[in-house]
């Protein structure tokens, strides 16, 4: 009798199991702030499925888009509270726990995206991607292109001086005022929300953006020239948190970085076709865009912006514009 019941309890336990005798599911939230139609929330979804597929079922990975759990810095404080597992944030923030690695942000690092794409195979990229771990204990899994930063105004930009007295909006980041400031224009931190109507209304002139942000917020409506100054090449990093990424066991840690690389990859493509696209779309649709002496404006930059004002070391700028 007493042998039928252990019997019995042990069948009834591992009907309890999921399918394959794979351990109990574990939870994961992965959150960003951007909008469900934007590549960086597809394939997040596609990430997150494609984990649990590849794991059998052991994580659930529930994504939430648009701020849902708060603004970036709030997601990136909740890697550390736990509110969050996985993020998409940009260096910006990364480089408030090490600040080396927001040289990524200084302007004409990258030569283009594929220069971007080139850095985070490097050595120089592991190099900073470990001393932010460090800082801040939490694992830059992958980067993702999000696109190169353009400006556009109500007067036609060529050299750097054109910029000289502008009203411009600009991200209230160190590495993004470069550019602007050395160039004379006068920044204001305008909450993005409100830079259409700011551009409409003539409080602000002009504003820097990559092109699928000026055509998602249609900025192209209430300004009458797209520069093409590519000053930055933005990127977005994949960050798991310490506690999370310390839990995964070495294959699982294997499967999550495979899925998040091919993930970034997927969304980066995205970014890239649709920015090719843009510029003759821009061009049909009757806007002024032009090129711009992108030498002056390095040189102005380095000149008075220069880098180590920052708090960016010179021989990682050095290393990043050496990568092939």
């Amino acid at each position: 009798m007493m042998k039928s019941k252990l019997m019995l309890g042990a069948l009834a336990a591992l009907a309890l199991m999921p399918a394959g005798g794979a351990l109990a599911q574990t939870k994961l939230t992965w959150a960003h702030v951007y909008e469900v139609t934007e590549p960086f929330h597809t394939e997040s979804v596609w990430a997150a499925e494609e984990i649990k597929k590849r794991t059998e079922g052991r994580y659930e990975v529930t994504v939430y888009p648009a701020s849902q759990l708060g603004k970036e810095a709030d997601l990136n404080q909740g890697l550390t509270l736990g509110t969050a597992d996985i993020i998409i944030s940009g260096s910006s923030f990364a480089a408030r726990e090490f600040p080396p690695i927001g040289v990524t942000y200084y302007p004409y690092i990258f030569r283009g995206p594929e220069h971007l794409l080139a850095y985070t195979k490097s050595d120089i990229f592991k190099t900073l991607a470990a001393g932010y771990e460090e800082a801040s204990g939490h694992h830059i899994a992958a980067v993702t292109y999000y696109g190169t930063r353009h400006t556009t105004a109500n007067k036609e930009i060529k050299t750097c001086a054109d910029l000289a007295g502008v009203k411009m909006r600009v991200p209230d980041v160190p590495a993004y005022l470069a550019m602007p400031r050395a160039c004379g224009a006068n920044t204001a931190p305008i909450a993005f929300a409100e830079v259409y109507l700011a551009l409409q209304n003539g409080t602000v002139e002009a504003q820097e953006n990559p092109l699928t942000t000026i055509e998602a917020k249609k900025f192209f409506e209430v300004q009458k020239y797209i520069a093409l100054t590519g000053h930055i090449v933005d990127h977005l990093n994949t960050v798991v948190s310490q506690t999370r990424w310390a839990s995964l066991s070495d294959a699982d840690k294997a499967i999550f970085t495979e899925v998040m690389l091919e993930a970034a990859a997927r969304a980066t493509k995205i970014v890239q076709e649709r920015e090719t696209a843009l510029v003759q779309s821009f061009k049909d649709r009757g806007i002024n865009v032009g090129e711009v002496d992108k030498a002056d404006f390095e040189k102005t930059v380095r000149e008075k912006a220069p880098l180590e004002t920052y708090g960016y070391r010179q021989a990682d700028y050095d290393a990043i514009r050496a990568v092939q």
